[in-house]
């Protein structure tokens, strides 16, 4: 370039002889080194030189450069002094408010009058004591885990530790009951301005039991009387040092006139049963962490007063001493799951209309027969407390009372577990004659894995058989001697091992299910995996790559090879 020349965008001019306008600029011109500022200067470049004074199409030249900048620059400064989002229709704001927390949500309404009015037309409330509570809270709660460790030493004082917590939990309630009376208020006073009611169809609802439930209990009858509310969820958080805790509702109940109420869906969790009679769109009902103290004649109302129920969720509800006897000739439940509800127990004796059932880990007993459209079971349960080589159990128990005694199941998914195999491997009275898909999991790798034969046997329309083993440190025993059977099976196309280690009992089961199936068209054996429920009545079976020794693999499949050329069929067999 040539020297006084200096090159601009789109123009040329002079250099600027005289020192920068700004104090600082010149500072820092005259902080540089002195070589720096008596180096000579280079010698002129001839082709810089040419194309510094090749003429210029100015047009062109504003059109490619120079719009493109002032474009930018006037774009940021609207972008400061313009209310971009407030442009935005209605329905776009909406859309972008049903992604924020409420809390936030309602906070927009300082904004402007227009955005006072948006959070009204939201369809879903959620208010949370956990959104208040700040980090300080969680960092005291994980410091009070650790003490117990003596992971701090001595240097914590417990009591003010604690007095912290509980300090914070009440401020936290107190902000959410102010909270939610303000916003009550305020709804109050724009029904009577006009503008008509609020819909609202989910609302949730999480909090700390304490004096300041008043709002709470305001706001359940405000939704359900006059808002319309459809879904609803109720959950009690357990405070730190509260051992017994459950939130009681006022003697009427959610709201003053359940008749008129939209409640499809309400899910209580740490609380007691309210009188649920009148809830007549009421279809289903979750209640989670029950205390022991709520009565078993509070659980057999459910199936008696609530006939129009077509699911019930039971979860973690410790039950009274005693027994929950259900018989609701009348019912119209469809699904019934009963999971990890501890020291009582359930007895079914008529649900007439009971589709799918789930029993995890749960006392239940019933008869089968007792249902007559009941489709898919799902049952979980593990018998034994001890090791056997300290504690014998008994090994006489009768599947059939567990699975047989109705003929419509096509869909069972089994998980019996324990240090010893409780159930006899035989059944007379088993029978399973529509079952399509079964799953057998969580097998301990110490029992006989060949016992699914009873239930194979059982179901002569079986099309799919899922056997998922689970390692234990007990070395395998107990293997059942099969007498011979010229049983036969037409319907088996897959089955699927997860944890397949090659053992010899192993080895047995998948040579029977090829032997006997006449249709059996894959056989997939993978050593590690898992199963992924899809809801209470579905799965996945993951596996994962596993290298075999060739030496291995080799011995494997020459085993089942034997096996496999006695069948009609072709039939693939996948080792991984």
């Amino acid at each position: 370039m040539v020297p006084g020349i200096v090159r601009g965008r789109g123009s040329l001019s002079p250099a600027i002889a005289h020192p920068p306008s700004h104090p600082s600029s010149w500072a820092r011109a005259m902080r540089k080194p002195l070589c720096s500022r008596n180096r000579k200067p280079r010698p002129p470049d001839k082709r810089a030189a040419a194309a510094a004074f090749r003429p210029i199409h100015r047009p062109r030249l504003s059109s490619a450069v120079s719009s493109k900048v002032s474009y930018r620059r006037r774009g940021l400064r609207a972008s400061c002094h313009e209310d971009r989002l407030s442009a935005l229709p209605d329905d776009l704001l909406l859309l972008i408010l049903k992604r924020l927390d409420t809390r936030s949500v309602l906070a927009t309404a300082t904004l402007s009058k227009r955005w006072a009015w948006l959070p009204r037309s939201l369809d879903a409330l959620d208010f949370r004591v956990s959104n208040i509570l700040p980090a300080r809270y969680y960092r005291c709660i994980r410091i009070h885990a650790k003490t117990a460790d003596y992971t701090h030493g001595f240097a914590v004082d417990l009591n003010m530790l604690r007095a912290n917590i509980e300090r914070y939990e009440r401020r936290a309630m107190r902000a959410m009951t102010s909270c939610i009376n303000n916003f009550l208020d305020v709804d109050d006073d724009q029904d009577r301005g006009g503008l008509g009611l609020r819909s609202v169809r989910r609302l949730r609802l999480e909090f700390f039991t304490n004096h300041c439930s008043s709002g709470i209990h305001r706001l359940i009858a405000k939704a359900a009387d006059s808002w319309g509310v459809e879904d609803l969820e109720i959950s009690l958080v357990k405070s730190t040092f509260q051992k017994h805790y459950a939130h009681s509702f006022p003697h009427h109940g959610l709201c003053n006139n359940p008749r008129k109420s939209q409640l499809r869906s309400l899910k209580l969790s740490g609380c007691y049963i309210p009188p649920l009679k009148g809830f007549h769109a009421l279809t289903t009902l979750v209640l989670q962490n029950l205390p022991r103290s709520t009565p078993n004649a509070a659980y057999e109302a459910i199936f008696t007063l609530c006939p129009q129920l077509q699911t019930l969720h039971l979860k973690s509800c410790k039950l009274h001493e005693g027994v929950v006897a259900v018989h609701a000739p009348q019912s119209e439940i469809k699904q019934l799951i009963m999971e990890h509800c501890w020291f009582g127990q359930i007895k079914l004796y008529a649900l007439p209309m009971l589709e799918s059932m789930a029993v995890v880990e749960t006392m239940v007993s019933y008869k089968l027969s007792s249902f007559p459209y009941l489709t898919h079971l799902n049952i979980t349960f593990h018998c034994g407390v001890g090791k056997t080589r300290f504690i014998r159990i008994r090994n006489d128990y009768d599947l059939s009372d567990y699975l047989g005694g109705t003929p419509g199941i096509t869909d069972l998914i089994i998980r019996f577990t324990g240090y010893q195999r409780w159930f006899k491997p035989w059944s007379p009275t088993l029978l399973l004659p529509k079952l399509k898909r079964l799953l057998v999991a969580d097998v301990p790798s110490s029992w006989d894995v060949s016992w699914p034969r009873l239930l194979i046997e059982a179901a002569p329309c079986l099309e799919s058989l899922h056997i998922h083993i689970t390692p234990w440190e007990e070395e395998p025993h107990d293997d059942i001697s099969w007498q011979p059977s010229e049983f036969r099976h037409n319907q088996l196309k897959d089955l699927v091992i997860i944890g397949f280690q090659g053992t010899e009992r192993q080895i047995y089961f998948v040579n029977f299910v090829i032997k006997v199936s006449t249709s059996l068209q894959l056989v997939s054996l993978y050593k590690n995996g898992h199963v992924q429920d899809r809801g209470h009545w579905d799965w996945d079976m993951l596996s994962r790559q596993n290298q075999w020794v060739n030496e291995e693999k080799v011995k494997i499949l020459n085993h089942i090879a034997d096996s496999a050329s006695c069948t009609a069929t072709l039939i693939q067999v996948v080792l991984e």
